[in-house]
């Protein structure tokens, strides 16, 4: 289990890629605590972003934990890819696989670590039998594919409920939270439960991107800016 202290994870699916590579050097000098990958198909989600070919330009330009967000059917199709790559994190959707656990145990033969994302819709019981074989939850706050999206007030109490589910089975797994996420939303989150949050379009606007992350990250603290 990660630390209980919370880590911010920007995801560059919000970033300015015609300056991707100062992108990455801005989240990495403020102090992110890994990057946040989104790979879309147009299948499960109806865009399409870039596929695994974007990560060793990322990994060459940060030591930053390399965090793989799979919005895309079959995911185990590029799992051997991005372990090559060296990626740390791979999360899968349950509503994306046939058989998630077949899925985990594909995912077991690497060192990686494991992680399964639901959709606002999906019942955390759902993903009950599977929690002794993950590492990590992805709760979604918002609808998966679009960036820029408004906070799903329902996903404090998800969770909150995750945390308990978590902790009545012997802990071990951690809450990542994506979507949504602000200055007026992070610390509620962070107050949820969650031990890792995803920011994309908080951290990636017209500021630097590094100073809008130390002002996230003060926020989650309860340290508002004045």
């Amino acid at each position: 289990m990660e630390d209980t202290k919370v880590k911010i994870y920007p995801s560059i699916l919000s970033a300015d890629f015609s300056v991707l590579g100062d992108e990455i050097t801005a989240i990495t000098d403020g102090c992110a605590d890994g990057i946040h990958i989104d790979i879309m198909d147009g299948q499960f989600v109806p865009p399409i972003t870039f596929g695994p070919m974007i990560v060793p330009f990322i990994k060459g330009r940060s030591d930053l934990p390399l965090d793989i967000h799979m919005m895309v059917i079959n995911p185990e199709r590029y799992f051997e890819e991005l372990i090559e790559i060296g990626v740390d994190s791979i999360t899968v959707h349950l509503e994306a696989c046939k058989d998630i656990k077949k899925t985990l145990d594909h995912l077991d033969t690497f060192e990686v670590l494991k992680c399964v994302a639901l959709n606002p819709k999906t019942s955390l019981e759902n993903l009950l039998p599977f929690l002794k074989y993950i590492d990590r939850i992805l709760i979604m706050s918002v609808e998966p594919g679009y960036g820029g999206q408004k906070f799903i007030p329902e996903s404090l109490g998800k969770i909150e409920r995750a945390k308990n589910m978590i902790r009545s089975n012997g802990g071990g797994t951690s809450i990542q939270v994506d979507g949504g996420v602000n200055l007026s939303t992070i610390k509620l989150i962070q107050d949820a439960g969650a031990d890792i949050i995803v920011a994309g379009s908080a951290v990636f606007n017209d500021e630097d991107a590094g100073t809008n992350l130390q002002t996230l990250r003060k926020y989650a603290e309860g340290n508002k800016v004045k």
